[in-house]
């Protein structure tokens, strides 16, 4: 029985790129419901500080993994070790991406554009498959259900100069999760798009480091809410996804941005 609306507990989420950042922000929302947690990234230090991190936020469960999402190999592999160790997915937030290097299309390589989509846009679409595959299955045995999620950008929205890459994989995560909707309901599987807006994350320096406070002067005056995101700002989105909150919300764009893309 559910402790509440958002409960967690019983679930199993995996979030790639889970030791930082977006990722962990929503990570910690399904911490403090209970829920276990698995984390995909590269780094076996950031990993264990993330562990500990959700741990006492109350997760019931973490495991953390070195898993890199730019090939389908790793990736599979690495839900073989997840399934043997948690026996069920329930929840899938396929967060792993790159930041964008170029100001004009003019500049960028041809082999950046590839390289980019190994993790971005194929890394997403193998790690959503996979879990898809283990929801099915789960399914046809008799217990339906499950969460699918991508994290995109306000790029979906806005065309940025140079930044073709970047929205392009973007674009075409939220295709697939569409798509994922509309397959996997019969399945009570639902499948969303988080499309974050300006977030200060740990990798654009200290928070009064030039980089923060330059966007920070930049965004807060024209965001609705006067201010910039913060890992934390996920954590509601991340109880509400995996929960059974959101039983009935599938094939969603749902922007996580203060209010930026309304303003005049």
């Amino acid at each position: 029985m559910a402790k509440g609306l958002f409960d967690c507990s019983g679930k199993v989420t995996l979030v790639t790129g889970g030791n930082g950042g977006i990722g962990l922000g929503f990570a910690m929302g399904v911490a403090k419901q209970g829920g276990d947690l698995a984390i995909w990234a590269r780094n076996a230090e950031k990993n264990a500080a993330a562990k500990a991190e959700l741990l006492a936020a109350g997760a019931g469960r973490v495991e953390t993994y070195l898993v890199d999402v730019s090939t389908e190999e790793a990736i599979i592999a690495g839900y073989d070790q997840l399934m043997n160790d948690f026996g069920r997915i329930d929840c899938v937030f396929a967060n792993s991406g790159a930041s964008p290097r170029y100001n004009s299309v003019f500049d960028m390589p041809t082999e950046h554009w590839f390289e980019f989509q190994k993790t971005a846009l194929h890394g997403a679409f193998f790690t959503l498959r996979e879990a898809a595959r283990h929801m099915k299955a789960r399914a046809e045995g008799g217990e339906p259900g499950g969460s699918l999620v991508a994290c995109g950008s306000l790029s979906l929205f806005q065309g940025l100069p140079g930044k073709m890459e970047y929205a392009a994989s973007k674009c075409g995560v939220l295709a697939v999760i569409r798509c994922l909707a509309a397959e996997m309901g019969e399945f009570g599987v639902r499948a969303n798009v988080i499309a974050p807006g300006m977030i200060m994350t740990p990798m654009m320096g200290p928070k009064d480091g030039p980089a923060v406070q330059y966007l920070t002067a930049q965004y807060s005056p024209v965001t609705p809410m006067k201010r910039v995101g913060y890992p934390e700002d996920f954590e509601g989105i991340g109880a509400f996804l995996c929960s059974d909150a959101s039983s009935f919300i599938t094939g969603e764009t749902i922007t996580v941005d203060g209010g930026y893309m309304i303003r005049m």
